[in-house]
Formats: structure tokens, C-alpha cells, sequence
């Protein structure tokens, strides 16, 4: 393989360096005017200050949203497939796989603006209004709990959302604090004096490691187990004067209902919808929804630590239980249920799915 002349590599850095000089001797191009720069600069500053004018809800945000970002970032803001999250992962971030989403790791909701404006939706970015913008944003605040049912995300609002882990970032100072510490670090002869061996650990008799010593746990434990077989009193035989007394026999609880095995399986899989908002099981935690152990015959928004909805805080006021009948019309349509209910999720249109998920949601409840 031949090598690069050095001769045309000369020739070629030349003509790059030239170029500004040349473009300007031969008249082409031009210097950008303001307007032209104003409209590739989008940067949003973190208190939102230079802002575009507009305006979205959150209603309309989750109407967007369906149509331009659901398909990757999921209908909840949950994600689809490898494409990300944007919801969820509150207090996760100290976890060994944390989830980072807006509402759990992003610092700034200008970032989010921005990120909207400037690249969203993927393969046609640019195509948004900004009222789209404030509308997409604002539903994925609501997605995260940070943002209630009636709220308008503005240049005047913007700065009233502060997001959760805002302080969760410092400036990196390490070059400042600690660069020099790490550059004058000692390689030999560090420690004045000689050196003492000043404790001595005895291990375990292990008859492969050529010491003679008696094992410390063994010994230990030994000595335990003597002392407490010689404290344990001998059980007495009860005499005929004083006859043994039998414990109350207990009256049997009356057993659950049988449940369906087979639909309780077909639930399971019929809940791989409500997954991306809501956990059963041993380990289930509140996420985008509340966790739904125990759900049947429970009140409704009474799961701790979980913000409900305006609207189903008045139900629960007004004495709404689930049981099968109310969880089968909220699933079947939450929002012709529940008028502004949290739960954006269109609803299962077949009556066989209903009863297969509440079957399974009871496995879940006994």
C-alpha cells in the first residue's frame, strides 16, 4: 500500500486554512443575520428565561404524545421495546440497575424542552409547535407523578417544576481537588521507621494448612451447646393429681374461594398490559400506578405512598370499594369510568380478558 504524499497532505492543509480567507476575497457567502442564527439557536436556559411563547395541558400532551412518541416511548411514557423510558424509577437511583428517567435522574426541565423541541419525534424533528412541545412535557410530568391532572405547562409555570433529583448533580472539581493529590502519590520508602508486625491472627486447625490449632469456632460452639443442654430443664410427665391441659382448639378459618387456575393464567397474561404501571407479588411497589395486592375488597386510593387523582380521591370519599363489579367497569373504560382519572390506558374491549385478569388480580388478594 502506497503512502499518503506529503506533498498533497501539505497542499491539502493549506487549502483548508485558507478557506475562510478566500470565501471572503471571492465573495462567497455571507455572515448569518440575527434571524438566521435565531432560528438554529433553541438552547433553553435551566430557569427557562429565553423560552418560547406558548402553552400545553396535560390532556392534550397525552393526545400528542399517542400520536408522535407513543409508538416508541410507549402510551404511559413507560417505553416500547429497547426505546426509553420516561416514566418511573423514583428512588432507584442507589440501586445496583437504576432507572433513569425524567422524573427519577434529569436535573432540568429545560433539558427536557429542549431535548423535545430540538429532536422529537424521531426521523421528522423540528415538525412540533411549541404549544405541542409545552403539551408533550407537561404530560410526561404527569406520567411522573410531578404534575397534577389540570395542569398548563408555560413560560409563566415553567419554573414552578422543580424535578426530583435537580440537586443530584455537582460540578466536577476533581482536576481542582483532587488531580494534585493523585499525581504526588508515594511509590516507596512511604512509611518513616521500619516496620513491626504488631498483631498476630490465629486461624482455624485446618489439617491442610500445616498449623496445630484448635478450631475457634468449633470450640465456641462447643462450649455453647454444653451450657445450654445443662440449662434446659427435663420435661416433667404430667401425674394423675394434675393432669395435662390441652390448648384450645382453634376454629378453622373458612377457606378462600376456589379460584380458576387456568383463567388465573390466562390473566397473567392479559396483565402484561398493566405491567409497565403496576407490580403484584411479594416485592410489588408502587410505580406509575399503585400496587395492586390486595385490591379486591380494598377502598379505593388507600395504597401508601401513592398520589392519586383528584378525581379518584372523591371516589374513594364517596365510599368506592373495588369489588368484581367497579373493577370490571373501570377496566373495561377508565376514563368513561372515571372522568379525569390518572389511568390513560384505553381499556380491555373483550369481556373473556376482564374476567381473566380479575381472576388473576384475586390470586393476588387472598
Amino acid at each position: 500500500m502506497s503512502k499518503f504524499p506529503k506533498s498533497l497532505m501539505a497542499a491539502s492543509v493549506a487549502a483548508l486554512t485558507a478557506a475562510p480567507a478566500m470565501a471572503e476575497k471571492l465573495g462567497l457567502g455571507r455572515t448569518a443575520t440575527d434571524a438566521e442564527v435565531a432560528a438554529w439557536d433553541l438552547d433553553v436556559f435551566p430557569d427557562g428565561s429565553n423560552l418560547p411563547d406558548g402553552k400545553g395541558d396535560v390532556w392534550t400532551g397525552e393526545e400528542v404524545f399517542a400520536d408522535a412518541c407513543a409508538v416508541c416511548h410507549g402510551e404511559f411514557a413507560e417505553g416500547a421495546g429497547n426505546w426509553p423510558k420516561l416514566a418511573g424509577g423514583a428512588d432507584t437511583l442507589d440501586h445496583e440497575d437504576p432507572l433513569k428517567t425524567v422524573g427519577s435522574y434529569w436535573p432540568y426541565l429545560s433539558t427536557t424542552f429542549d431535548y423535545v423541541r430540538r429532536s422529537m419525534p424521531f426521523g421528522a424533528a423540528g415538525t412540533l409547535s411549541d404549544d405541542d412541545v409545552y403539551a408533550i412535557v407537561a404530560y410526561i410530568l404527569y406520567s411522573n407523578d410531578l404534575v397534577d391532572d389540570d395542569f398548563v405547562l408555560s413560560k409563566e409555570t415553567f419554573a414552578d417544576v422543580v424535578l426530583p433529583n435537580a440537586e443530584g448533580f455537582i460540578v466536577d472539581d476533581r482536576a481542582e481537588m483532587e488531580y494534585g493529590k493523585f499525581t504526588n502519590r508515594c511509590m516507596s520508602d512511604c512509611k518513616p521507621g521500619a516496620v513491626e508486625i504488631t498483631t498476630t491472627v490465629v486461624f482455624p486447625g485446618d489439617p491442610n494448612s500445616g498449623f496445630d490449632a484448635t478450631p475457634i469456632s468449633q470450640a465456641v460452639m462447643g462450649t455453647a451447646g454444653a451450657a445450654t443442654e445443662a440449662a434446659a430443664p427435663a420435661t416433667e410427665a404430667p401425674s394423675e393429681e394434675a393432669p395435662a391441659t390441652k390448648a384450645p382448639v382453634e376454629e378453622a378459618a373458612a377457606p378462600a374461594a376456589a379460584l380458576d387456575g387456568e383463567l388465573v393464567a390466562k390473566g397473567e397474561k392479559v396483565f402484561k398490559k398493566c405491567k409497565a404501571c403496576h407490580k403484584v407479588g411479594d416485592k410489588a411497589k408502587n410505580g406509575t400506578g399503585p400496587m395492586l395486592n390486595g385490591v379486591f375488597g380494598r377502598a379505593a386510593a388507600t395504597v401508601d405512598g401513592f398520589k392519586y387523582s383528584k378525581p379518584m380521591k372523591a371516589a374513594a370519599e364517596g365510599g368506592l370499594v373495588w369489588d368484581e363489579a367497579e373493577l370490571s367497569g373501570y377496566l373495561a373504560n377508565p376514563r368513561k369510568y372515571m372522568k379525569g382519572t390518572k389511568m390513560s390506558f384505553a381499556g380491555l374491549k373483550k369481556d373473556k380478558d376482564i374476567a381473566a385478569i380479575l381472576e388473576f388480580l384475586k390470586s393476588h388478594s387472598q
